[in-house]
């Protein structure tokens, strides 16, 4: 029987890819590793990838799924400061390499290709990597992609695949770089800067396709098409109000500096600049989203009582809540003209 590891199987993704690995007509024996046995049904190996011996958990495997992350969370954190996501991702390798696995795919993402003007629409995997320095993910996603490329040359005859998957969302609720973008809506926008959402049940099912079809080398996942930010707006059953350029940016740095939102500064480009990617590679293999950008992004809303609002009562609590926003940012800085003054 072929045995297949996935990391991070308690997580989102990983919980649904080793059920869709099981459900094979010749499911594999499923060895499930994660930090956290929220999933005890999936969770073989309850370790930490970034310091425990890997040699039990993959010994006599032919495939590993690489899907754990230390990015499910948010932005910030010791974690991320330290790059543990590359660790993570170098001692994965080294331990597949030790157990002669076969078949290797690891998980990137569509943010490698970085949020630039000069951007084709859409990105294709044969574009460079331009990540921009100032998102991590983007940054530690490229160098894991690096590592990978090096493990390949290492192990010739093995099959390595890595997925670089759009902006990722699931029932009821967006992902941390869904919420991000989402929080610089109020920013001045490029109307043509297009944007992608992909559905997390369409991510598992692109694994579980990639793994079936033995696809090799870089895989974008995404949904055909994508949204432009007018588009995305009508969606929202919340009108937001968009400010001056000026005001827009200090109020967005000051929402970060307190954590109020998780707009952190590389956030603010892959706003307002094109990312979206072609899915053409993977469309080859039979898979097709079941989610369109439109329903994933609306399934992805959670309802609120104040969607029950007439549509010129939420536009009047949006211009109220801009207008608490916008005076708590000019108390904001002048506390910090203040402070700055009296170091002074």
């Amino acid at each position: 029987m072929t045995r297949v590891v996935v990391t991070g199987a308690s997580g989102r993704l990983g919980a649904r890819v080793v059920r869709l690995l099981r459900e094979q007509e010749h499911a594999p024996e499923v060895v499930g590793v994660d930090l956290l046995p929220s999933n005890p049904a999936g969770l073989s190996h309850c370790l930490d990838l970034a310091t425990a011996d890997l040699g039990d958990a993959f010994s006599g495997a032919d495939t590993v799924f690489h899907l754990a992350s230390v990015f499910g969370a948010g932005i910030e954190g010791p974690e991320i400061d330290a790059a543990v996501e590359v660790t993570v991702a170098r001692r994965v390798l080294e331990a597949s390499g030790a157990a002669g696995v076969s078949h290797l795919i690891v998980m990137s993402s569509a943010t490698v290709y970085g949020p630039w003007p000069n951007n084709a629409v859409p990105l294709t995997e044969d574009a460079p990597l331009r990540p921009h320095p100032d998102l991590p993910l983007a940054v530690q996603k490229a160098e894991i992609e690096r590592l990978v490329a090096e493990w390949s040359i290492a192990n010739p005859d093995a099959i390595t695949a890595v997925l670089r998957p759009a902006t990722v969302v699931a029932d009821g609720t967006g992902g941390w770089l869904a919420r991000a973008l989402h929080a610089t809506s109020v920013l001045p926008a490029n109307e043509e800067t297009p944007i992608q959402y992909l559905h997390i049940d369409d991510l598992a099912a692109a694994v579980v396709s990639v793994w079936q079809s033995g696809l090799d080398g870089a895989v974008n996942v995404a949904p055909d098409g994508w949204l432009t930010p007018t588009e995305r707006r009508a969606l929202d059953p919340v009108p937001k109000v968009r400010l001056p350029e000026a005001v827009a940016l200090g109020v967005a740095d000051w929402r970060w500096r307190l954590r109020l939102a998780p707009t952190a500064p590389g956030i603010l480009a892959y706003a307002r600049h094109p990312w979206v990617v072609a899915n053409d590679r993977l469309s080859a293999t039979g898979w097709q989203a079941t989610n369109s950008n439109e329903e994933a992004y609306v399934v992805a809303h959670e309802a609120r009582a104040i969607e029950t609002i007439s549509p010129q009562r939420r536009q009047e609590l949006a211009l109220g809540a801009v207008g608490a926003v916008v005076a708590a940012a000019g108390v904001g800085v002048a506390a910090l003209v203040r402070r700055n003054r009296h170091r002074s």
